[in-house]
This record gives C-alpha cells, structure tokens and sequence, in this order.
C-alpha cells in the first residue's frame, strides 16, 4: 500500500470511527429531518448538555456536521446527506445477518 493508499484508508477510518458510537448515529438521524439547537437533541438524547455537545463536536471534527451560533444557541445541521444512504446499506446487512442468524437456529 502506498502512502497516498494509506492516507485515504485513514480518512475513511477516521470517519466511520466518528460514526461508531449509537448517540451520534441517533444525532445524525434528527440532524437529517432538520437542523436543531444542541439544547433540542439533549432532551431526546437523554444525555447531559456537555455529552451531546462533545457528540457533536466528533461529528463536527470528521466533517459530517456544522454548526452556527445564533444568541446563545448553537445550530448543527447534517452537512453529509449521502450517509443516510451507508446507513440503508447497514440495515440491510443487518437484516440479512438476521434472517440467516435465524435460519441456523431453525435448524437445531
């Protein structure tokens, strides 16, 4: 492998390591109807200001959401809506390792 290979195996593992975590699979999920205050998504994250803000900020830093402040508010919206089409190919694998996980326990 090559150091340019490297560098954008890096990057996409730097990425799909932002993902990694269920809250900010939930986060992004909201982000993609609309964007929202961080003091919205804390309620519905049942998490703690300081805990969706840092989920946000992973996001943020991986390029997958930005932000804007207004007052005292600060707004993210989902800056990559091609994700929502990695997470239909997850659920389809997930579906499949399903129907076969359950295949194998029909035949015992």
């Amino acid at each position: 492998m090559n150091q340019q290979e490297q560098l954008r195996l890096d990057s996409r593992a730097a990425i799909l390591k932002a993902l990694a975590h269920p809250t900010r699979l939930w986060l992004l999920e909201k982000l993609q109807q609309q964007e929202h205050c961080v003091c919205d998504l804390t309620d519905g994250a049942d998490a703690d200001i300081s805990t969706v803000s840092k989920h946000l900020s992973v996001l943020k830093h991986a390029g997958i959401v930005s932000s804007r402040r207004e007052g005292k508010q600060v707004y993210y919206r989902l800056e990559t809506p091609c994700l929502m089409k990695l997470f239909s190919c997850v659920e389809t694998v997930i579906e499949k390792n399903a129907t076969k996980h359950a295949e194998l326990l029909s035949c015992k």
